[in-house]
C-alpha cells in the first residue's frame, strides 16, 4: 500500500485541508508541499476557507487561554519558507524510517527549539547525550526515591526518532527539552507503566484498546501491522521529508475521531501536559518549534482547548520524589514491550536499515554470511549473490517496494542456510535481535552503590555484557577469589548478574563456574539494594544481619550462614552465628534439623578454601548431627506417601552432609561377603529393628558398641586431633590430600558409625515407609556397610507375599530408583533381579494397576542400555540353580575374550591414533 496522498498530489481546491488532522472546528492553514512555489503560499492566492481561517486568527490571539496549536495545523510551511505554527513530527518509536524523516525535516525547517516525548524532569540530563562516552541503545531510568522498585524506562536506540532529534539539536546548539508528563506523577500511580487496566472508560464500540498501527494496516488490507509499517515508512525511498508525517497525522486524526483515546484514558492527562509545555515553548521561541512525539498524540496537540481545561486535568495528580539517570540498554530489551510500550520485533534489522540506507539487502546478506562463516558454516560469495536475487524476486512477487525482513529471512533460509532452521535461529538471535549493549558516561547520575559496583567491575576486569558468557574461577587466585565474593554479595543483595553453574567434573573445592549476563533491570535492582549501604560489601553485610535477625526457620539461617561464608562477610558472621545457635537450640523438629545440616556441612568443608573461619559453625553442626541421629527414626515412623517422599530427599541430603563432615566415613569393615571384608554381619543373620536393636551407638560409641569417644574412629582406634579415623597422622588442619586446609573439624570421630546405626534402624523397622527403608538399605550397601547377602535378605522380606503391593513397590523405588547405578545393581546382581521379577509376576491383577505408575517411574529413569540389558536378562528367565552370584558372561558375549579377534583390531587403532605398530 502506498502512503496516504499528500496535499501536493491533490486538487488545488482541497489544499486548505491538507496537512491537517481532520476535525470539525479546527482552523486551516496552507500545506507544506515540496513542489509548491512561494506565490502559492501568499495571502493573495489563498482560497476562501484559508482567508476565513486567517480572519479568525487575530481575534483568537486576544484570548489568553487559547493555545497556539489551536490556531495552526499539524504541519505548516516549513521554517524559513513561511511555516505557521510548530512543526509537529508524529513518529513511531524506534523506527529507522521515522528517524531519517525526522532528521531530514529538521534540516529543512531549522527550528529554534526541539521538544521530545519523554519525562519533563530529564531536561537536566539531555546534555549527556552529546558526551563521547554515550553510545546507544540507552534509556532514561526514573525510580522513586523511597521505593526504588517502582521504576520506569524510556529506551532509545540509534535509530529512534527521539534520539536523532536530540543529537541533531545538541550538535547545532539548539535547545532541546522533554515535554511528556513528569515521572513524579507516573511513578506515583499504582502501576508504574501507567497501564489502563481496569479503567472504566470505554472506547466507542466494544470498549477495547486499539493498536493504531494495526488499525491502519487493517484498513490498508494488511494482516501484519509490522509489514504494513515497513512498506509505507521504513522502506520508503527518498522524497519529501514531511510527506509521511502529514499522512500519519491525517490518519491518526481519523482514528482519534472514531475511537477517542483508544482505550488509553491516561493519554488525555499526558497530552494536557504536552500542550502546556508546548505553549511555554512557543512563548519563548515563537512558532519555530519542532515537536517529536508519537503520531497518536499529534491530533491532541492540535486540539482546541484552554489553559484552564488542561490544568484541570492535571490537578490533584499524586506525586512521588524521583531520581532520573541514563542507563545502558540492549537490543534484546528493545524487542520487548516496556516503558511506554514501544517494543519492536527486530531491533537488529531496524538498526541495519538506519545505518545502511543504500543497498540494505546486499549489506545485510554480507553480515549474515560473515556470521555463518564464523560459525564454520560454508557460505560463498555465490550464495550471497543468489540470496540477494531471491529476496528481490520475492519482494516483487509480493508487491513490496523493497525486500523486507520476511523476504530476506526466506532468502537466507533457502540459500545461505540450505533450508535448515538451525543456522537461521542463530541469525535471528545474533543479527535480527542482537546483543548490542549501550554505554553511559561516568558523569551520569547514579546511586552510590552503583558507583562502587562500577569501580569494582573495572578493578576486577568484569565488564558487563549483554550476551551470556561462562566464567570459570580458581579460588586459589586472589583476583578470582575477589570476583567470587563480589558475585556472591550481589546475589545476597538480590542483584542477579551472575548465577552459579555446574562446572567441569571433579572433586576439587577451589573452582567455581558462573553464567554472567547483564540486563537493564539490574540497574533497578542495584537502586533497590542501595538502601542497605553505599558499597557492595557494606550493603551485603547490613542485609545479612537484618535477614539473620528476622529469620524464623533454622534452614533459612543456615543457608544465610553459607552465603556469608561464600561472600566473605566476616563482619556479619557473629550476628548470623548467634541467630543460628538460638534457632538450633529451640527447634525440635527433626525435619527442620535435617534441612539445615547440609548448608552447614558445605560451609565447614569448603569454607577454608576462601580463608574464612568456620570454627563456630563446627560446634553447631556437631550438635545438629547428634540430634538428627537420635530423632530421625521416630520421625520417619508412620509417614504417609507424600511426607515419606519429602523425608527421603532429606535423608539423602543428611547422608551427603555427614559424608562431608566425617572425612573418612564408614571406616569400619564391611560385611563378610563384600570383597576384602573380614568382618561378620549381625549374629542373628537378620537386620536390626525395634525387636532386635543394634548395639548401642550413642555418643562416643561406634555402631558395634565399642567405645569410640572423642578422638576415636569408628573402630575404636585413637584418632585424636590431627589424625584421621584410621589413626594416621594427617597433621593439624590438613585435608585428605595433605594440603593445608585450615583447622580440623570439631566433630566427634564416631559420627560415621552412629549414622550407620541410624540407617540400619531405618532399613529394618517395619513401621518405616517402604521407600525410606529401601533407600536406607541402598545407602548402606553403597557404603559397604551392608553385604550382598544381607541386602538380598532385606529385599526378600520387603517383597514377601504379606507385604502390601504399594509398600513393596515403594521399597523397590527407594532401593534401585532415584539414584545413580540403580539399574546396574540389578544387572550385576541377578539375585536381586530375580527377587524383583518373582515379586512382580506375583502381584495380584487388582493391585497391579495401582503400583504400575511407581514402577514405571522407577525403571524409566534408567539409561536405554541398562533397560535393554535388563529386558534380555528377564527374557532369558531365572537360572536353574536359583538366585546366586551372577554367572560369568553377558547375553550376546562370549565367556572369555578372543585374543585373535582382539589383535585384529590393533592395526586399525594404530591407524586412527597415528601411532607406530610395534614389532
Amino acid at each position: 500500500m502506498t502512503p496516504t496522498p499528500t496535499a501536493t498530489e491533490r486538487d488545488a481546491s482541497r489544499a486548505p485541508d491538507d496537512g491537517w488532522v481532520p476535525g470539525p472546528e479546527r482552523d486551516r492553514v496552507p500545506d507544506v508541499g515540496a513542489e509548491r512555489t512561494e506565490p502559492e503560499r501568499t495571502g493573495a492566492e489563498r482560497t476562501e476557507p484559508e482567508r476565513a481561517g486567517a480572519e479568525r486568527t487575530e481575534p483568537e490571539r486576544t484570548e489568553p487561554e487559547r493555545t497556539e496549536p489551536e490556531r495552526t495545523g499539524g504541519l505548516g510551511a516549513g521554517g524559513a519558507g513561511g511555516r505557521v505554527g510548530p512543526l509537529l513530527l508524529g513518529v513511531r518509536h524506534h523506527g529507522p524510517g521515522s528517524a531519517r524523516g525526522v532528521r531530514a525535516a529538521l534540516e529543512a525547517a531549522q527550528p529554534a527549539a526541539v521538544l521530545v516525548e519523554g519525562p519533563a524532569e530529564a531536561d537536566a540530563l539531555v546534555a549527556l547525550a552529546a558526551d563521547p562516552g554515550m553510545r546507544p541503545p540507552v534509556a532514561l531510568l526514573a525510580h522513586a526515591v523511597d521505593d526504588p522498585g517502582r521504576a520506569a524506562f524510556w529506551p532509545m536506540a540509534e535509530f529512534s526518532p527521539e534520539w536523532v532529534a536530540i543529537r541533531w539539536a545538541l550538535e547545532r546548539g539548539v535547545p532541546v527539552r522533554f515535554f511528556d508528563l513528569p515521572a513524579a506523577h507516573t511513578l506515583a500511580a499504582a502501576d508504574p507503566t501507567w497501564s489502563d487496566e481496569g479503567d472504566e472508560d470505554e472506547v466507542s464500540g466494544g470498549g477495547l484498546r486499539i493498536d493504531p498501527v494495526a488499525e491502519l494496516a487493517r484498513a490498508g488490507g494488511y494482516e501484519d501491522a509490522e509489514r504494513w509499517w515497513e512498506d509505507v515508512v521504513e522502506l520508503r525511498g527518498a522524497g519529501d521529508p514531511t510527506a509521511p508525517f502529514e499522512a500519519l497525522a491525517e490518519a491518526m486524526g481519523a482514528l482519534r475521531e472514531t475511537y477517542g483515546h483508544g482505550g488509553h484514558p491516561r493519554d488525555l492527562v499526558r497530552e494536557a501536559h504536552m500542550r502546556l509545555r508546548l505553549r511555554a515553548a512557543r512563548k519563548e521561541f515563537g512558532d519555530s518549534v519542532a515537536v517529536v512525539c508519537g503520531a497518536w498524540h499529534v491530533p491532541a496537540l492540535t486540539r482546541r482547548t484552554t489553559v484552564a481545561a488542561d490544568k484541570a486535568l492535571l490537578k490533584g495528580l499524586p506525586r512521588a520524589k524521583t531520581e532520573l539517570t541514563w542507563v545502558p540498554w540492549t537490543h534484546r530489551r528493545l524487542a520487548r514491550r516496556s516503558g511506554y510500550g514501544a517494543g519492536i520485533d527486530a531491533p537488529g534489522w531496524y538498526g541495519h536499515l538506519f545505518a545502511a540506507p543504500d543497498r540494505p539487502v546486499e549489506r545485510w546478506m554480507t553480515k549474515v554470511a560473515g556470521l555463518l562463516r564464523a560459525e564454520d558454516h560454508p557460505v560463498s560469495s555465490a550464495h550471497v549473490i543468489e540470496a540477494v536475487r531471491l529476496a528481490e524476486t520475492l519482494a516483487a512477487l509480493r508487491g513490496r517496494p523493497l525486500p523486507g525482513l520476511d523476504e530476506t529471512t526466506d532468502a537466507v533460509r533457502a540459500v545461505l542456510c540450505e533450508g535448515s532452521d538451525v543456522p537461521l535461529g542463530l541469525v535471528r538471535d545474533r543479527l535480527v535481535v542482537g546483543d548490542v549493549l549501550g554505554e553511559v558516561p561516568a558523569a551520569a547520575p547514579a546511586v552510590p552503590l552503583q558507583r562502587d559496583l562500577t569501580r569494582r567491575q573495572r578493578t576486577l576486569r568484569l565488564k558487563p555484557e549483554a550476551q551470556e558468557r561462562e566464567l570459570g574461577l580458581d579460588l586459589r587466585k586472589e583476583t578470582d577469589g575477589e570476583r567470587s565474593r563480589l558475585l556472591h554479595r550481589l546475589r545476597l543483595l538480590g542483584v542477579h548478574w551472575g548465577e552459579p553453574a555446574a562446572g567441569r567434573a571433579g572433586t576439587g573445592t577451589f573452582r567455581e563456574t558462573w553464567r554472567l549476563r547483564w540486563v537493564p533491570e539490574l540497574h533497578v535492582q542495584v537502586a533497590e539494594a542501595g538502601v542497605w549501604g553505599t558499597t557492595v560489601e557494606g550493603a551485603a553485610t547490613a542485609k545479612a544481619e537484618s535477614l539473620a535477625l528476622a529469620a524464623t526457620a533454622l534452614a533459612d539461617v543456615t543457608a544465610l550462614a553459607e552465603q556469608c561464608l561464600l561472600a566473605g562477610l566476616t563482619d556479619a558472621l557473629p550476628v548470623v552465628m548467634r541467630a543460628l545457635a538460638d534457632r538450633a537450640a529451640l527447634d525440635t523438629d527433626v525435619a527442620h534439623l535435617a534441612q539445615a545440616l547440609p548448608a552447614l556441612a558445605r560451609s565447614l568443608r569448603y569454607g577454608d578454601v576462601r580463608g574464612t573461619g568456620t570454627a563456630a559453625l563446627g560446634e553447631v553442626a556437631a550438635g545438629l548431627a547428634e540430634r538428627i541421629c537420635v530423632g530421625l527414626p521416630p520421625a520417619c515412623a508412620g509417614l504417609d506417601a507424600d511426607a515419606a517422599a519429602q523425608m527421603r530427599d532429606r535423608l539423602d541430603a543428611v547422608h551427603t552432609a555427614i559424608g562431608l563432615l566425617h572425612e573418612d566415613r564408614f571406616d569400619t569393615p564391611a560385611a563378610p561377603d563384600m570383597p576384602g571384608s573380614p568382618a561378620a554381619p549381625d549374629r542373628s543373620g537378620s537386620p536390626a529393628g525395634p525387636d532386635r536393636p543394634e548395639p548401642h551407638a550413642g555418643p562416643g560409641r561406634s555402631a558395634d558398641g565399642a567405645q569410640a569417644g572423642p578422638g576415636r574412629s569408628d573402630d575404636g582406634a585413637q584418632a585424636g586431633p590431627g589424625r584421621s579415623d584410621d589413626g594416621a597422622d594427617s597433621g593439624p588442619g590438613r585435608s585428605d590430600s595433605g594440603a593445608d586446609a585450615g583447622p580440623a573439624l570439631p566433630l566427634a570421630a564416631g559420627l560415621g558409625g552412629r549414622w550407620s546405626g541410624v540407617l540400619r534402624r531405618l532399613a529394618g523397622w517395619d513401621r518405616i515407609p517402604g521407600g525410606l527403608r529401601g533407600r536406607a538399605a541402598r545407602l548402606l550397601l553403597d557404603e559397604g556397610r551392608l553385604g550382598e547377602s544381607e541386602a538380598a535378605l532385606l529385599m526378600s522380606r520387603a517383597l514377601s507375599p504379606g507385604t502390601p503391593p504399594a509398600d513393596a513397590a515403594a521399597w523397590i523405588d527407594g532401593f534401585v530408583g532415584g539414584a545413580s547405578g540403580g539399574g546396574l545393581l540389578l544387572v550385576h546382581d541377578e539375585r536381586l533381579l530375580d527377587l524383583v521379577d518373582a515379586w512382580l509376576t506375583g502381584v495380584p491383577d487388582e493391585a497391579f494397576t495401582d503400583v504400575l505408575p511407581l514402577l514405571r517411574r522407577t525403571f524409566s529413569a534408567y539409561e536405554p542400555g541398562v533397560r535393554r540389558t535388563l529386558g534380555e536378562l528377564v527374557a532369558r528367565g531365572p537360572r536353574s540353580d536359583g538366585p546366586g552370584p551372577s554367572a560369568p558372561g553377558v547375553p550376546g558375549f562370549a565367556p572369555a575374550p578372543d585374543a585373535a579377534r582382539a589383535d585384529a583390531v590393533l592395526p586399525l587403532l594404530h591407524l586412527i591414533l597415528g601411532t607406530e605398530v610395534t614389532a
